[in-house]
């Protein structure tokens, strides 16, 4: 008779057998376990800004901790646009790293990593170079020029 995990570790977990939401972790499995669910492949993704405040773009690997479920947004600045395509291209890129067939996934990497390098050339323009590896592109170093990405959005916010 086969135990409960040796029919996880398969796949083959009747109680939620297609769930996309659950993956293969069953939803009263003990989360004490180390046990992390195997991704199928053409998983459901929650958009980017929805995925960086989650801690995953899968929501298969959506797991609370202890009933915590991350909600709400980061605020609207360039800098947190940024930082979710940046989040975006490294989970869609982890995923790849097994699941390189995946031609939807690696179509939405490209389309994020396309983004990620317009809205990154659109921010240094307007506020300077975001790594100092950056700063060797312009005409002077600008690396320390103020304000700090930071500064510059509690400046916007006071004025």
């Amino acid at each position: 008779m086969e135990t409960r995990m040796q029919q996880m570790r398969d796949g083959r977990n009747r109680e939620n057998e297609a769930c996309e939401e659950c993956g293969i972790l069953p939803a009263s499995a003990p989360l004490a376990t180390p046990f992390v669910p195997f991704q199928r492949n053409n998983p459901r993704t929650y958009p980017a800004k929805q995925g960086v405040v989650r801690g995953t773009l899968f929501p298969g690997l959506d797991l609370p901790y202890m009933g915590m479920v991350n909600e709400g947004s980061l605020s609207q600045t360039h800098l947190h646009e940024l930082q979710t395509l940046a989040f975006a291209l490294t989970e869609l890129g982890e995923y790849l790293d097994t699941h390189a067939d995946d031609r939807d996934a690696f179509a939405l990497f490209r389309s994020y990593a396309e983004l990620y390098q317009k809205g990154r050339e659109a921010y240094e323009k307007m506020h300077g170079p975001l790594t100092q590896r950056a700063a060797a592109m312009d005409d002077k170093y600008r690396w320390l020029k103020d304000p700090w990405p930071w500064e510059y959005a509690a400046n916007k916010e006071e004025g």
